[in-house]
């Protein structure tokens, strides 16, 4: 059996969840990790202990009674800008995960999930916030992709990639963001500008075109993957606790 690692630094999170079996079996297992586990049973005990106290993580539950996950999200992200949320769904719910991103969320786990898959999705958004507060870099790099963003040169494998200006805006918003569910609306707004976000078509083209040009196979990506009927994540291949690849061809864009 595979083991979890520890945290090599203290970590509060908050576990929101209206069954109690969940939350023991969380903060059981959180804890062995390391982490520092506190808990609310409604979005509303979530609020109440959100304005009191600042967690680094917060893992809300999207169907709940009373306020529920989507909207104490959004709530939450108001009062703490700083904090990594992650949502919990149910599989074949993916409009949840789409409102969930839109309300703030960082990240999504879908039911039944895995302990392993929960740690790390904990840990790469803490991995996030954290480099969110220290400066950016001006050379980002992922598996053997290099990108100089004050020269805006992109390299693959030490040779120059050449890319159109939209293109390079794209990816290295996503490489900034790299890990991160990113949803089309965000996608388009944020690097086409807020008078966009119904051009899916015009940013698959894009997407499309930039597999061309980083990926070995763009049928088979290893950086830009699909995150089916929600958008994109972009993934590096030297993090050991990245998402798998998905077959572009296999998933709904």
């Amino acid at each position: 059996m595979a083991t979890v690692q520890i945290l090599p630094q203290p970590c509060s999170v908050l576990v929101v969840d209206d069954e109690p079996s969940l939350r023991k079996v969380l903060r059981t297992s959180l804890s062995a990790c390391g982490f520092t586990v506190d808990e609310a049973r409604s979005g509303e005990e979530a609020l109440g202990l959100a304005q009191n106290q600042i967690f680094d993580l917060i893992l809300l539950d999207v169907n709940m009674p009373g306020i529920g996950g989507v909207e104490a999200c959004r709530r939450i992200r108001d009062m703490s800008p700083r904090s990594g949320i992650v949502m919990v769904t149910v599989r074949d719910q993916e409009d949840d995960k789409v409102h969930a991103l839109e309300a703030g969320a960082d990240d999504y786990v879908t039911k039944p999930f895995r302990l392993r898959e929960l740690i790390a999705r904990l840990r790469a958004v803490l991995r996030r916030t954290r480099a969110a507060d220290s400066q950016e870099p001006p050379v980002l790099q992922a598996g053997n992709l290099s990108m100089d963003l004050h020269r805006r040169i992109l390299w693959r494998g030490g040779k120059q990639v050449h890319l159109s200006p939209k293109e390079f805006e794209l990816l290295a918003y996503m490489m900034q963001n790299q890990g991160a569910p990113l949803t089309h609306v965000k996608l388009l707004r944020s690097v086409w500008g807020p008078e966009y976000g119904n051009e899916l078509e015009y940013l698959r083209s894009y997407v499309r075109m930039l597999r061309k040009k980083i990926e070995d196979d763009p049928a088979k990506p290893d950086y830009i993957l699909t995150e089916p009927w929600v958008g994109y994540r972009f993934r590096n291949p030297s993090d050991s606790e990245a998402p798998l690849p998905v077959p572009a061809a296999t998933v709904a864009e």
